[in-house]
C-alpha cells in the first residue's frame, strides 16, 4: 500500500484553492466594511486582484460567496453518515442519537473557522434574502437526515419527527450561540441533552 494515504495537491489545484480563498476573504472583509448590499462583484475582484471573469469561474454571484462553506458542511455530513453505526435505527431514541452525531459534525465543521462563521451569522441575520437561503439550506440538511434514517430502518413517521427535532435543536443553538461557532456547537449539544432528557421521562 502506498505511504501517501491522501492524494498530493497539484500546483494547479493549489493555485485554484488559494484564489478561491482570497475571493472569500476579500468579499467578507468588504461586506463587513461597507455592507453586503452595496458591495459589487467588480469591487471584490479589484481588491482580490483578479479579473471579473475569474470571479465568475468560482462563484455565480456575491451571495454564493456568503454560502461558500456549503460544500464543506455537506462533506462533513456525508462523512459522518458514512461513519455512523450500521445497526437498524428502529425507534426515536436511536434515531435522535444518530441525528445528534450528524448535527454535531456540521457544527464542528463550522467551528473550524470561527471568524468566517461570525461574519456569516451577522450577514444572514441582517439580510432577509440571505436568511431565506440559510433556511432553505437547513431544510435540505433535514431532508438528507430524514433519508439517512429511513435508509437505516427508521419508520418514516419517526424519521420525519427526528429530523424536525434535530432542526429545532440547531435553530435553538443558532439563536443562543449567535455568531460564536464554538458556542453554537455547545448549545446544539446542550439542546440535545434537554431533548433526550425529556423523551426519557
Amino acid at each position: 500500500m502506498s505511504a501517501n494515504k491522501f492524494p498530493v495537491e497539484s500546483l494547479r489545484d493549489r493555485k485554484r484553492r488559494q484564489t478561491r480563498e482570497r475571493i472569500i476573504e476579500t468579499a467578507f472583509a468588504l461586506f463587513m466594511e461597507r455592507g453586503f448590499d452595496v458591495v459589487t462583484v467588480d469591487e471584490i475582484a479589484q481588491r482580490a486582484e483578479i479579473g471579473r471573469t475569474t470571479f465568475f469561474r468560482y462563484f455565480g454571484d456575491k451571495q454564493e460567496v456568503v454560502f461558500s462553506t456549503e460544500d464543506d458542511f455537506l462533506r462533513a455530513l456525508t462523512a459522518a453518515m458514512r461513519d455512523a453505526p450500521t445497526e437498524p435505527l428502529q425507534d426515536l431514541a436511536q434515531a435522535l442519537a444518530t441525528s445528534r452525531r450528524l448535527l454535531l459534525a456540521i457544527c464542528t465543521e463550522a467551528a473550524r473557522n470561527p471568524g468566517h462563521y461570525a461574519v456569516y451569522h451577522r450577514l444572514v441575520k441582517q439580510h432577509p434574502e440571505l436568511e431565506d437561503r440559510h433556511t432553505r439550506k437547513t431544510r435540505h440538511y433535514a431532508d438528507l437526515l430524514e433519508k439517512h434514517l429511513i435508509d437505516h430502518g427508521t419508520p418514516p413517521a419517526t424519521a420525519v419527527l427526528a429530523a424536525q427535532l434535530t432542526v429545532a435543536c440547531y435553530q435553538a443553538a443558532w439563536r443562543l450561540g449567535s455568531h460564536d461557532a464554538t458556542a453554537v456547537l455547545r448549545e446544539a449539544n446542550d439542546a440535545f441533552d434537554l431533548l433526550l432528557g425529556a423523551t426519557a421521562t
